[in-house]
């Protein structure tokens, strides 16, 4: 017998059809809300492991999170040209650090995201903003979401600046650099998240390079009232120019 989900994840939607209306709103499912968009710019549901396959394939880091649990592709027109994938953070525990009484199931951290470049300029806060859009509606428990940029990448968080997310600070966070790539230090220091990357550098830890980049924290209210349990006061946007 399957196994149900958990009351808090989405629900599944059962099959939908893209949308017909130039006017984005959400997307019916059979059994539930599958997305929110429009005819030539939506964002829906898609099978976990098909997300899991395309964030490999494609994300930068070359891996995904285990703790994910919502996954949406980014559609436009007819093709699927993106990936989104929110979850637990990696600790949770500390979610209530940011946000006062949020318990594991309050909020969401988006754990991937990846367009191609066949996707036009601003698609990327777009989708963001669709997403927001159907986690309201298919996940009311949800108060608030966060995500984070980091330094290596450069842009410092540009897409959730223009998303409108609240930006918190930034923390120094280690990193391994190996064979040309870089893994974060979770992938060491957790039992079984590492999985088969955690266990290759595990065993060349000693020809890695230890490396340091910020990690931006961006954090986004569904629930207006939840910002005043905010415990880290907001910040100007970091820019490049002007290191926080």
């Amino acid at each position: 017998m399957a196994s149900r989900k958990p009351p808090h994840h989405p629900p599944d939607p059962g099959r939908y059809h893209r949308p017909a209306s130039t006017i984005p709103a959400p997307i019916p499912g059979e059994l539930a809300i599958a997305g929110y968009g429009c005819r030539d710019f939506y964002v829906a549901a898609i099978p976990a492991a098909l997300a899991t396959r395309m964030v490999i394939e494609h994300h930068y880091s070359r891996s995904y999170v285990r703790n994910s649990y919502v996954h949406l592709g980014v559609f436009i027109r007819t093709r699927l040209l993106g990936v989104m994938q929110f979850g637990y953070a990696l600790n949770p525990a500390r979610a209530s650090h940011v946000v006062a009484g949020t318990g594991n199931t309050d909020y969401l951290e988006l754990n991937r995201m990846w367009l191609s470049d066949a996707a036009a300029r601003n698609s990327e806060s777009r989708a963001i903003s669709y997403a927001l859009h159907y986690i309201r509606q298919a996940m009311p428990q949800v108060r608030w979401v966060q995500s984070y940029a980091d330094e290596r990448c450069g842009r410092w968080g540009v897409v959730y600046q223009a998303s409108n997310f609240l930006f918190v600070g930034a923390h120094r966070s280690l990193f391994y650099e190996l064979d040309g790539e870089v893994f974060h230090k979770i992938v060491v220091t957790a039992h079984h998240k590492g999985g088969g990357r955690g266990r290759y550098v595990k065993a060349n830890l000693h020809r890695a390079r230890k490396v340091y980049f910020r990690q931006f924290r961006y954090v986004f209210f569904l629930h207006k009232g939840a910002r005043r349990h905010l415990r880290m006061p907001p910040r100007p946007y970091p820019k490049p120019e002007r290191p926080e």
